[in-house]
């Protein structure tokens, strides 16, 4: 008999963990949830994340394809799952998606937030999950204008070659950033929306950061245009992973598991800090 598919919603605080994907030296996301899957009954062959995310990156959204035993149930493993997890990862959903649903390659985009702290104190619940710049050598002399640094922000919008700002590992080939936007949540911290269709590895990270550098005058306007413009390499900034958060993946409607309520109000979701936030949209 046929192993049934299944996929996860599942949701971590990324500090404690060494990145998604299991390696050597632990532990990973994977390794628990996997580790958590087998106390569960679920013998399967491992999970496959609709992306990796780094050491220290949290996720309010990332979702994972499995296969279950013939004769269980994606509700069934909702309900025997969470107690196994840890506190720092949790499950939202489990359902039996489309047959052609894969987490990875039938993603449609994603969405990602950074929180940084522009000016003030960090709140206290806070601490663990943003940037501050005040402690960041290269942008602690200088004060960073939110409008500013929201203007360099959507001269990065459109489809291009964001090679300046991610790891050669990831293949050069053109990306769209939908949308980039800066909110302000209060006491001097922002939130950095990025929505893309894909994202190579550390390029939200490296955005954020060398935005940040350019709008503190770190980093010539004219060196930020042309990385942008021809993939000029920069002398950038890397942005700490403890500010940032994948927030959601975007499947398209025939495919996608989830509701539109539960996209808008995640079930099991923790409250407070990393996952504040109005649903994208």
């Amino acid at each position: 008999m046929k192993r049934i598919p299944a996929c996860l919603w599942s949701w971590y605080r990324g500090g404690t963990f060494r990145g998604f994907q299991r390696q050597a030296e632990g532990p990973t996301v994977q390794e628990v949830l996997e580790r958590a899957l087998r106390e569960a009954g679920v013998a399967s062959g491992g999970v496959m994340p609709a992306g990796r995310t780094d050491r220290g990156v949290h996720a309010r959204m990332q979702v994972v394809s499995l296969r279950l035993q013939p004769g269980d149930s994606a509700e069934a493993l909702a309900a025997r799952l969470p107690a196994r997890l840890p506190p720092e990862l949790g499950l939202c959903v489990a359902r039996r998606p489309h047959p052609s649903f894969h987490s990875q390659w039938s993603a449609a985009g994603k969405t990602y937030r950074y929180r940084v702290q522009l000016a003030g104190k960090v709140a206290p619940e806070w601490l663990p999950y943003v940037l501050e710049v005040a402690r960041e050598p290269r942008l602690a002399p200088y004060d960073i204008a939110p409008g500013r640094l929201a203007e360099l922000l959507g001269m990065a919008v459109g489809q291009r070659d964001f090679s300046a700002f991610h790891e050669s590992s990831s293949p050069r080939k053109p990306r769209t950033l939908e949308s980039a936007t800066v909110k302000e949540l209060g006491g001097g911290l922002f939130e950095l929306i990025l929505r893309g269709d894909a994202f190579a590895r550390y390029q939200v990270r490296y955005l954020v950061g060398s935005a940040l550098l350019t709008a503190a005058g770190g980093l010539p306007e004219e060196r930020w245009r042309a990385a942008l413009e021809s993939g000029e390499a920069i002398p950038g900034l890397k942005a700490a992973a403890a500010g940032l958060v994948l927030w959601e993946v975007r499947y398209p409607p025939e495919l996608d598991p989830f509701t539109p309520a539960e996209r808008a109000a995640p079930p099991g979701l923790p409250e407070g800090p990393p996952f504040l936030g109005a649903p994208e949209g």
